[in-house]
């Protein structure tokens, strides 16, 4: 559906193919429109998706374009939502770009070329800026991820990205980062990782209350067990009777759990959140680690689970063992290992409590993303409380 900067609908366009099958990934929708149509948009936001045919099948987005062309009549109005974030209405990656050009000559620099857009959807928008012969990149969030500027600027030198300004409204302009995304990472690389990761977290213990003062979310013992049992109570009619009976076992003994868990000697620090190799971007043994937006405060291994999930299964004892060594170097006397068995199942929950705010954060047209999410992690979850022996 194609709108004009002032919201007016002004039609649509005959279906068309593109490369990248994966919904939030719209720099392939932008060069379909202008290879089959011969029309500039951008993408505000998903409108309607087919829900059984993967990240794929149809997709009707909502498209900015600069002045009326020809298209399938539709007339119509956008009707506001609540929940709506700016860079989804027509105007908001206008003033998105003006806000990072502005940035840039703060720096002496302007862009040097158009302006790419590559992600648009409930948890980002994402433009990359040619600037020279590298690029700035652009990076809005909503309002519940808008800590993620303040964390990195916290973190600055430590291998996270560089930040060339942002502001409260989760604008933020990063400068790029040289290397690959390690998808692929050797297993010194995933070592190295895990290594990076360790001294960032030992680095803030102590400092709880300065990761508060930057609004983190708070996932220690009894403010993660409060909203397990919300989205456990939430999700209830879609899981099974076993699996509920699962979980109730599971949280009546929370608080036991996370007591045990104190007990293994490593204290509440700052959680990245999504820590996996993807999110490291380097060459060789040099890394940053991106996208701090899920971070938090909690138990350190909070991390580690997701990280092992991606971990080629012949390299994760490695791993793990690397993981404990790291910490005990760190804590002397501390129990890393028993903290993430205690930790699984917590982990996992926790997964499903950050769905379900994704979920209570945005409008329903884009709830498509993270609808069944809630409902899968407590399933396993519950599958770890069942089958762990403690």
């Amino acid at each position: 559906m194609l709108s004009t900067p002032d919201g007016a609908v002004v039609g649509c366009l005959p279906p068309f193919p593109v490369d990248v099958p994966w919904r939030q990934e719209v720099e392939s929708v932008v060069r379909a429109a202008h290879e089959h149509h011969g029309i500039e948009v951008t993408i505000l936001r998903l409108l309607e998706a087919s829900p059984d045919q993967g990240p794929g099948g149809e997709v009707t987005y909502l498209a900015e374009i600069a002045k009326p062309v020809p298209a399938q009549i539709r007339p119509g109005k956008i009707e506001a939502h609540p929940l709506r974030q700016a860079y989804a209405e027509p105007g908001g990656p206008a003033a998105d770009l003006a806000w990072a050009q502005r940035v840039l000559a703060g720096h002496g620099l302007a862009p040097t070329g158009k302006p790419v857009q590559i992600r648009s959807w409930n948890l980002s928008s994402v433009w990359r800026i040619p600037v020279g012969r590298q690029s700035a990149w652009l990076k809005v969030v909503p309002p519940f991820l808008a800590h993620e500027a303040r964390i990195i600027t916290a973190l600055a030198g430590r291998h996270v990205p560089t930040l060339l300004g942002h502001d409260e409204h989760g604008r933020a302009l990063l400068a790029e980062i040289p290397g690959d995304d390690m998808y692929e990472a050797s297993l010194s690389q995933l070592l190295g990782m895990v290594t990076l990761l360790v001294g960032i977290q030992a680095s803030w213990i102590g400092r709880v209350e300065e990761l508060r003062a930057m609004r983190l979310p708070d996932w220690r013992g009894s403010s993660l067990s409060g909203a397990i049992a919300d989205v456990v109570r939430r999700t209830s009619q879609e899981l099974s009777g076993d699996e509920q009976a699962s979980l109730q076992g599971f949280l009546d003994g929370l608080a036991a759990r996370f007591a045990a868990l104190q007990a293994c000697g490593l204290p509440d620090t700052l959680v990245h959140g999504d820590c996996h190799p993807g999110n490291f971007r380097g060459t060789g043994q040099q890394f940053t680690l991106l996208d701090w937006g899920d971070s938090g405060i909690g138990h350190p291994l909070l991390d580690q689970s997701a990280f092992l999930e991606v971990v080629p299964p012949h390299h994760a004892e490695a791993v793990r063992g690397h993981w404990n060594g790291e910490w005990l170097a760190r804590v002397p006397g501390c129990d890393p290992a028993r903290a993430a068995d205690l930790l699984a199942p917590i982990a996992t929950a926790r997964r499903a409590v950050i769905y379900q705010m994704f979920l209570d954060n945005i409008e329903p047209s884009e709830r498509i993303y993270h609808r069944g999410d809630p409902a899968d992690w407590l399933r396993q979850t519950a599958a770890l409380v069942r089958n762990r022996v403690e």
